[in-house]
C-alpha cells in the first residue's frame, strides 16, 4: 500500500511570527507552547503580539534537554489540565518532536510547529524522536496526525548560527544517499520513486543555492537561495520522508547515527554532522573498492561536517568495535540493499574511514 502523511498547511514568509495569530485563530483561541529560552527570544515579542492581537490564550512550557517519554508524558498532563487540544511547539527539533508528540498522545489532540532554525525536517516530519535524559536515542514514534499548521520564518532562521543550516542541508542529503541504493533491486517502486525524487530535488536544490544560503545566513539576510534551501531542508526532505510503500527503506546512514548518539563525546555534534560522518561511512560500504563517492565527500567537506571519530581520543577503535557489532537495522530491508551490513565490514568502513580523512591530502584540502 501507498500512503503519503502530511502537514494539513505550509506557510514560509519573513516575519510570519508577526501574523501567527491570525492563521491560528480559526483554529483554536488556546494553546500550550512548548518552546525553549533561546527559541522564544528569537520569535518575540513578535509572536506575543500577533497571539494578543488574535484573542489567543497561551500557557508557555520551558523545555530544557531531550524529547523523552517522561517529558512528553508531563506536557500531556499539563494540556490535560488546562483543557488545551492544540500543543505549538517553537524551536528547533527536540522542541518540535516533543510537542507533535504530546498533540498525537492527547485524544483529539493536534500540533502546529514553528520552527527557529533548519536542521531537520522535524518541523515536518511524520515521526517523534525519542531520546534518554543523556542524549541517546531510543526510538522512533510514527505519528497518527501531522502537524495541523507549519509556521516557517525566514527572518528568524536567517539569524541563527550558520552551523544548523549546514547540518540541515547535509541531513537532507541524505535522503537522496540513503533511499537510492533502494532502486537497484526495485526500480519500478513508485513509493519509491517518489521518495527518490523528492530527495533528488533537494540535491538540485543545493546544487543551484547552497553556497549562496550559506553566505547569507552568515550575513543574517533573507535572500532567495536562503529560502529555498530553507524549504529543502525542511519541506523538500520532509516530503521525502512522508512517502510508505510496501518496500521498507530506512537509512543506513541514520543507523549508524542512531548507534553514535550512544557515544556521550559525539553528541556535541549536531544530527546532521552525525548524519553526515555517517553517510561517510555508508559510501565506504557501497562500493567495492573501499572507497567514499568523490561527490559526496567533496559536498561533506563543502559543508563542513566532521569526518573523523577524533572526540573519542584513546577509546576510539574500542567505540567502532563496539558500534559495527551493534547498528541497528531492520532485517526485512536488507534484503532490498545491494550490499551488506555485517559488522566485519562496518568495523572495515570506520576504520577506513579513519585512515582516509587522516591522509596529509585531505589535511591540505582543509587548509587550503
Amino acid at each position: 500500500m501507498l500512503a503519503i502523511k502530511t502537514p494539513q498547511t505550509w506557510f514560509h514568509q519573513s516575519g510570519i511570527r508577526h501574523d501567527a495569530g491570525k492563521y491560528i485563530a480559526p483554529l483554536t483561541q488556546h494553546i500550550l507552547i512548548i518552546t525553549s529560552v533561546k527559541a522564544w527570544a528569537q520569535v518575540n515579542p513578535g509572536l506575543e503580539e500577533s497571539l494578543r492581537a488574535s484573542g489567543i490564550r497561551w500557557q508557555t512550557e520551558i523545555m530544557t534537554g531531550y524529547c523523552t517519554e517522561d517529558s512528553v508524558a508531563r506536557y500531556v498532563q499539563r494540556a490535560k489540565k488546562l483543557g488545551v487540544q492544540f500543543i505549538v511547539g517553537v524551536g528547533g527539533g527536540r522542541v518540535l518532536d516533543t510537542a507533535k508528540a504530546v498533540a498525537d498522545t492527547l485524544e483529539g489532540g493536534e500540533s502546529i510547529t514553528i520552527p527557529t532554525l533548519a536542521a531537520t525536517c522535524a518541523a515536518w516530519s511524520p515521526l517523534s524522536v525519542f531520546y534518554t535524559d543523556e542524549g541517546a536515542q531510543i526510538s522512533s514514534q510514527a505519528l497518527r496526525t501531522l502537524p495541523r499548521l507549519v509556521l516557517v520564518d525566514s527572518e528568524v532562521i536567517a539569524r541563527s548560527d550558520v552551523r544548523y543550516l549546514k547540518a540541515g542541508i547535509v541531513d537532507a542529503l541524505a535522503k537522496w544517499y540513503e533511499f537510492r541504493p533502494y532502486l537497484q533491486k526495485n526500480p519500478d517502486n513508485l513509493g519509491l520513486q517518489l521518495k527518490v525524487q523528492n530527495a533528488r530535488l533537494a540535491v538540485e536544490i543545493y546544487e543551484k543555492h547552497g553556497q549562496q544560503a550559506i553566505r547569507d545566513n552568515k550575513a543574517q539576510v533573507v535572500s532567495d537561495a536562503l529560502i529555498n534551501v530553507i524549504d529543502a531542508n525542511i519541506a523538500v526532505a520532509g516530503m521525502a520522508n512522508s512517502v510508505r510503500g510496501e518496500i521498507p527503506t530506512p537509512g543506513v546512514a541514520h543507523a549508524i547515527h542512531n548507534r553514535l548518539t550512544q557515544e556521550p563525546a559525539l553528541r556535541q555534534w549536531l544530527h546532521g554532522e552525525r548524519v553526515g560522518f555517517s553517510l561517510l561511512v555508508q559510501s565506504i560500504l557501497e562500493n567495492e573498492n573501499s572507497q567514499p563517492d568523490p561527490v559526496l565527500l567533496a559536498l561533506l567537506r563543502q559543508y563542513e561536517m566532521p569526518l573523523t571519530l577524533a572526540p573519542l581520543k584513546e577509546i576510539r577503535l574500542a567505540v567502532i568495535q563496539a558500534v559495527a557489532r551493534s547498528i541497528p537495522f531492520p532485517r526485512d530491508a536488507l534484503e532490498h540493499l545491494p550490499f551488506t551490513l555485517e559488522p566485519t565490514r562496518i568495523e572495515q568502513a570506520l576504520r577506513l574511514t579513519e585512515q582516509y580523512v587522516s591522509t596529509r591530502a585531505y589535511a591540505r584540502d582543509l587548509a587550503g
